[in-house]
């Protein structure tokens, strides 16, 4: 941990100019990887997330909030504990590392505006509890729950619940008191969210309403919490980027054996009739990219979580000889469904990792 040093994130024209392309940009995934985190030369500086980062500070200065997060790159997205700053993935920083990230992890999260700016709300929501300290209110603790209740490695979430907002995927208010008040302040603070109409009749009303009274007492008001420290800054860690995606692979991979056979077996088939039909492998593997995005899209889960399933499939059905019994577009449609099943499955099994 290391203290912050007072500069501003913002550059002149002049001084972007000066700036260089890492030597790194023209090498091949393979060689990139084998560097080192601390050896990559990024900063916020002069990218796509520092004017999303003024962004979100407008928003602030909008509802009359002068609090300004402070930010650094390190190796995800995180808001320490008691910490007013924000961690923001080193990927983020270049281009080049933006498509290292996707051919990795199969997504760059935070990667496009939108989402970039969902996780930066969520993340100020985070650093202004900490600023203020707000975690000690008593109505904050009976609305959201205690900040001292221990984070779960997996969760277990209600899709149907009307107690919580929606804002990141995978109901990840759900988590974890501190999720849900940073989740709520991130819906409060985007621009046109309606939230009084989009949650009318719902109990997450209450919390967004204390949330506006909340943000009203505070505002104008100077943080408690002013000490700034970075917490794993790209600077000091050491493993190489080989290294780094090999523990975040494993992270969100999966830990259950092949139990898809019956299911398999219904869609496709090794009888002698359907021995001159496309194998399921190879239809698999063409439809793969499709379908990875679609049931990445309704279950609002980690695509490498999903490829993972998916190449757990297409294993099964080598071994097991499987061919196509139905045409390329009902065998899509119906496969499509049982992926989505068995990520669902996954999800709601109380294996969902926590990812912020």
């Amino acid at each position: 941990m290391s203290e912050v040093p007072n500069v501003t994130l913002a550059l002149t024209p002049r001084t972007r100019a000066r700036k260089k392309n890492p030597v790194w940009v023209r090498w091949s995934d393979d060689k990139l990887l084998d560097v080192r985190i601390c050896d990559l030369g990024v900063t916020i500086e002069g990218t796509p997330v520092e004017r999303r980062i003024a962004e979100v500070q407008k928003e602030l200065s909008a509802r009359g909030i002068d609090f300004c997060p402070y930010y650094w790159l390190s190796d995800e997205w995180f808001t320490p504990d008691g910490v007013p700053g924000v961690a923001i993935p080193f990927y983020l920083a270049h281009r080049r590392l933006a498509r290292l990230e996707l051919s990795q992890m199969l997504e760059v999260e935070g990667g496009a505006k939108a989402w970039c700016m969902r996780i930066l709300r969520h993340e100020v929501g985070h650093a202004i509890d900490h600023a203020y300290r707000l975690q000690r209110r008593r109505l904050r603790q009976k609305l959201f729950g205690k900040s001292k209740t221990e984070y779960p490695e997996y969760y277990t979430p209600r899709p149907y619940s009307k107690s919580f907002v929606l804002h990141l995927d995978s109901w990840y208010a759900q988590s974890h008191p501190d999720e849900d008040f940073a989740e709520t302040f991130a819906v409060w603070l985007t621009p046109q969210s309606m939230w009084r109409r989009r949650y009318a009749e719902w109990p997450a009303l209450k919390k967004l309403e204390y949330m506006n009274e909340l943000m009203r007492e505070i505002a104008r008001k100077e943080p408690l919490q002013t000490i700034k420290c970075i917490v794993d800054p790209l600077s000091q860690i050491k493993s190489t980027l080989r290294q780094h995606y090999q523990r975040k692979r494993k992270h969100y991979g999966i830990d259950y054996p092949n139990f898809y056979d019956r299911d398999l077996r219904r869609l496709f088939s090794d009888a002698p009739e359907f021995a001159d039909n496309l194998s399921a492998t190879q239809f698999l593997k063409r439809i793969r990219h499709d379908v990875r995005r679609l049931v990445g899209g309704w279950t609002s889960t980690y695509q490498y979580t999903i490829d993972q399933v998916l190449e757990d499939m297409i294993s099964r059905c080598k071994e097991l000889n499987l061919r196509l019994t139905t045409p390329e577009d009902r065998a899509k449609l119906d496969f499509t469904v049982l992926l989505t099943v068995q990520t669902m499955n996954y999800l709601h099994g109380g294996r969902h990792r926590v990812a912020l």
